[in-house]
């Protein structure tokens, strides 16, 4: 599940902002004499707070509270529609559902993004029709259209774009910063729960000379092949990626320092390119910093080993 980042939670405090000022903009000049001026204010206040909440506790929001954020409107906008007082009232709500919409699928995976328009779509249609104004239902069904295919269009570009930030293009693997944070999440689970959890850091012996002797197209080549042989031996937890240059860096849930390096045989099998390893498996207390830095030892150990 992606969560939003920093920024993404203080554009949720924004829209929380602008609606609580739209409520209270409806309830100052009401559209009709049967406007809800009592759930008008009532909203405006409760946007207020919201936004002053998520503003405050925008870098460390957890999960579940940024559902219930991005849930919340979708209720709101329910019982707007059901005291709505005319078919302008009701169909007048699409933009509003159209942001819930879009939030959420920028900010969760398709998955979540399609039960938060479910809930969206479920509470408001509920609402309208309890409301029972005549002649809403045709521009009622295209604004339902429109929200779903607004939600399918931005959780497709978010993925692109999020798997796009987080892979490397020679490679295909996770790139640094992707493979961090996934290793980032498996550290901490692990430290919670007791199993266990290695980090391998791989170098390539002699790279320097396939570019030199060969063209940095053979390089390239090398790394592809290499990218291709490991990750054919991976499971579906472990995660390989490049960190840099011709260092790989392999985060294995689940797996102790024997099993690792019964791995790290399996995969030098797998490829005659030589290279030297060094891992490091979690302990109390551990960061995965820390981690690296022995992998990083024990690999310059075992380079200095392999010199003649």
């Amino acid at each position: 599940m992606l969560t939003a980042r920093p920024g993404g939670i203080a554009l949720l405090a924004l829209l929380y902002a602008v609606s609580a000022a739209l409520c209270a903009v409806g309830a100052l000049v009401p559209a009709s004499p049967r406007s809800p001026i009592g759930l008008l204010w009532a909203l405006a206040a409760l946007g207020a707070v919201g936004a002053g909440v998520l503003w405050l506790r925008r870098d460390r929001l957890g999960p579940r509270a940024l559902h219930a954020a991005v849930a919340l409107p979708s209720v709101a906008i329910g019982l707007l529609a059901w005291r709505s007082a005319t078919a302008v009232g009701i169909v007048g709500l699409g933009p509003a559902m159209v942001t819930v919409a879009v939030f959420a699928a920028h900010s969760f995976s398709r998955r979540a993004a399609r039960l938060h328009v479910a809930l969206l779509l479920a509470a408001t249609t509920a609402g309208a029709l309890a409301a029972t104004p005549s002649g809403f239902f045709p521009q009622w069904l295209t604004t339902l259209v429109t929200v779903v295919v607004l939600t399918e269009a931005q959780a497709r570009i978010s993925g692109d774009l999020h798997r796009a930030a987080g892979t490397d293009p020679l490679t295909g693997l996770a790139n640094r910063r992707a493979w961090q944070a996934a290793a980032e999440r498996s550290l901490a689970h692990a430290l919670r729960s007791g199993e266990p959890f290695t980090v391998a850091l791989i170098d390539l012996d002699s790279f320097k000379a396939v570019n030199d002797r060969l063209g940095h197209g053979a390089g390239d080549t090398l790394l592809q092949a290499l990218a291709g042989a490991w990750s054919a031996e991976l499971r579906l937890s472990d995660l390989l990626g490049r960190y840099g240059g011709d260092e790989f860096v392999l985060s294995l849930p689940g797996t102790d320092a024997d099993r690792a390096g019964d791995l790290l045989a399996r995969l030098r099998s797998g490829h005659p390119a030589p290279w030297s390893a060094g891992t490091a498996t979690a302990q109390p207390g551990d960061t995965l910093t820390e981690m690296l830095m022995r992998a990083d030892a024990e690999l310059y150990r075992a380079k200095r080993d392999r010199r003649p």
